[in-house]
């Protein structure tokens, strides 16, 4: 006679499992803090509710000024006094508009490293590993993927907010993020596509209002003015 083995009943809260458990029609229980994006629409798509500290958002620009500072703006207003580094950004940092996003200059340090990408990658790791800073945000236009690891376990050593800022194209490729999000400039804001998250596919995109400033409407404050003279390689704050 088959003996009868009991079919155990699903688990409703897997999370009560372990932290790292969850239904695939559920947002993850983010293991990490999160500081708040300053837009309740995207707060609500990202688990934790909010911008994940200590680990590597991948954002995918369709081209550098497409609201990728806009869209970080609360995140790093918040950030009380911890500097927050600008590192080979694709313009020189215009230090008025920045200003007008409420991020003062002083608080801003710009490096901007030679011609080899490595060397940003390489200051990228010790910024992260210092533990100093509030917040990171890295443009790159190619990082191989053991790279994207090490700035991965680097920033998971501490709390800071690390953004790496890439091409559109980059999302074909493998990432350790567990974050990536891309962004496409719309009339009246930005558009964003959830490339990757802890939680239920979204294909349809999330549209962000961005309401320009007096100011912005006369400067770009994602596409900064150039220098009127050469900047050094590292800045103890923002100029331009």
């Amino acid at each position: 006679m088959p003996c009868s083995v009991p079919i155990a009943a699903p688990i409703a809260a897997p999370e009560a499992v372990h932290p790292s458990l969850w239904l695939a029609s559920q947002l993850a229980h983010s293991s990490t803090r999160c500081v708040d994006t300053g837009y309740a629409a995207l707060s609500a798509q990202l688990p934790g509710g909010g911008w994940p500290l200590g680990t590597l958002i991948d954002l995918l620009v369709q081209q550098p000024g497409s609201g990728e500072l806009r869209l970080l703006r609360p995140a790093l207003a918040s950030l009380g006094q911890r500097p927050i580094v600008l590192l080979q950004p694709p313009h020189v940092p215009q230090a008025l508009a920045l200003a007008a996003l409420g991020l003062p200059p002083s608080q801003l340090i710009w490096i901007r490293s030679g011609a080899k990408s490595a060397d940003a990658l390489w200051a990228a790791e010790q910024v992260l590993r210092s533990g100093c800073c509030g917040a990171l945000l890295l443009w790159q236009a190619h990082a191989r993927g053991e790279t994207l690891r090490r700035l991965h376990l680097a920033a998971q050593s501490g709390d800071t907010l690390f953004c790496m800022l890439r091409p559109l194209a980059a999302a074909q490729d493998a990432s350790p993020a567990p974050l990536r999000l891309s962004l496409r400039p719309v009339a009246g804001g930005i558009e964003l596509g959830f490339v990757k998250r802890r939680g239920p596919q979204r294909d349809a995109p999330l549209f962000l209002p961005l309401t320009p400033s007096l100011l912005q409407r006369h400067a770009s404050l994602d596409r900064p003015l150039p220098a009127p003279a050469p900047a050094r390689s590292v800045l103890p704050a923002l100029v331009g």
